[in-house]
């Protein structure tokens, strides 16, 4: 058995299941350990209560290692989100934003910008929401020191180029927010600043899996404005209250969750030993797959075809037509969706199977029987 295929084998989702962008069913290693440090915690044994605690840093040690980072530049979070407030509530100047992202980006650039006076926003709305390096350079001034942007479109599933827009932004920061793309995309995380993800999603690690990853440049230029105790040196600061880390623990507020870090561990464990390249090929195989049908029975997708410029999200945007007729068919086939607007977001993963396909197909040609055009 292949690393891949060994891989492949720990996941459970049944047939039909095409939601991956919203969540990611757990993966048997996952599960195992997670009732494995659950009973550990029950004993009340200090060795046990510390073993489980020492998932943490397996946790970081393993996304240092898939980031090609320092450990000292990774913390665990909360979430995806909590790790963008963390990077832009401590930046200064302007900040380059689509209207067209995710909310974690949208309204944590807000409430920072009417916060903090050094803070401005500066809005733009790039034809189809992609952040292209070309959209980004027409809106690049003077005035911009930090761009954010989700390494994959939420909505479309467009893929950014980060190397491209490390290029054309220079040394201004790069904030990427990558819960849609981690794990799923051999990407160039090396050419941003400050990474955020989140394991609940590709990962299959389940809610409270985020990190962040800060690079030197932004432990320099970025303020730890939401510094919390855990964020300092020393076991328990008491007086005088210490200056944050000078490394990536001065982006976090308390203690982490070591279930959580358990979780989260198995499962970049997993996507270490199957290998990202061999993942990345397989889900964007699985994507192909979906292009390949929405194209058979004409109806319309927002995505970008080419395959180096999209993940696992496929969406359909069925122009002319009742959206509501084609979630109806999909429904029908047992096909797992998230509809928003008027669009239908599939997510493919790299062991969606060929009964998950067929369902598809088979709702698709439902549809395109059916429809009014």
């Amino acid at each position: 058995m292949s690393d891949l295929e060994a891989y492949l084998a720990t996941f459970g989702a049944e047939p039909g299941y095409l939601d991956w962008a919203a969540f990611g069913p757990l993966s048997v290693g996952v599960r195992t350990e997670a009732h494995a440090d659950a009973e550990l915690l029950s004993t009340g044994r200090r060795s046990s209560i510390e073993m489980v605690a020492g998932r943490a840093d397996v946790a970081r040690a393993l996304l240092a290692g898939l980031l090609d980072a320092p450990l000292e530049q990774i913390a665990l979070q909360p979430s995806t989100t909590y790790g963008l407030m963390q990077a832009l509530y401590g930046v200064d100047g302007g900040l380059l934003l689509s209207r067209a992202e995710f909310p974690s980006l949208t309204v944590a650039a807000t409430r920072a910008a009417a916060l903090r006076e050094g803070l401005a926003v500066h809005w733009i709305d790039p034809d189809d929401g992609f952040m292209t390096p070309e959209a980004v350079r027409a809106a690049l001034t003077d005035e911009i020191t930090a761009v954010a942007v989700s390494q994959v479109d939420y909505r479309t599933g467009y893929a950014v180029d980060l190397t491209a827009l490390r290029d054309v932004i220079g040394d201004r920061l790069l904030i990427v927010d990558a819960v849609q793309g981690f794990g799923v995309t051999d990407a160039d995380y090396a050419a941003a600043d400050v990474v955020c993800g989140n394991g609940y999603k590709w990962l299959r690690a389940g809610r409270g899996t985020g990190w962040s990853r800060f690079s030197g440049r932004a432990l320099e230029r970025i303020t730890p404005v939401l510094s919390g105790f855990a964020g300092a040196d020393g076991d328990l600061p008491m007086q005088p209250v210490p200056a944050p880390a000078s490394d990536a623990r001065a982006f976090t507020v308390t203690g982490s969750d070591h279930l959580a870090a358990g979780r989260l561990a198995t499962a970049l464990e997993e996507l270490r030993e199957a290998g990202v390249p061999a993942v990345a090929s397989a889900v964007a195989d699985r994507a192909d797959e979906i292009v390949y049908y929405a194209e058979r029975y004409e109806v319309p997708i927002v995505t970008p075809r080419e395959r180096e410029h999209r993940a696992g999200i496929v969406t359909l945007a069925p122009v002319g037509a009742d959206p509501s007729s084609l979630a109806a068919a999909l429904v029908n086939r047992g096909v797992t969706f998230t509809a928003r607007g008027g669009q239908l977001r599939l997510a493919a993963h790299a062991a969606t199977d060929e009964d998950t396909m067929r369902l598809l197909g088979d709702a698709l040609a439902e549809f395109a029987t059916t429809r009014q055009w």
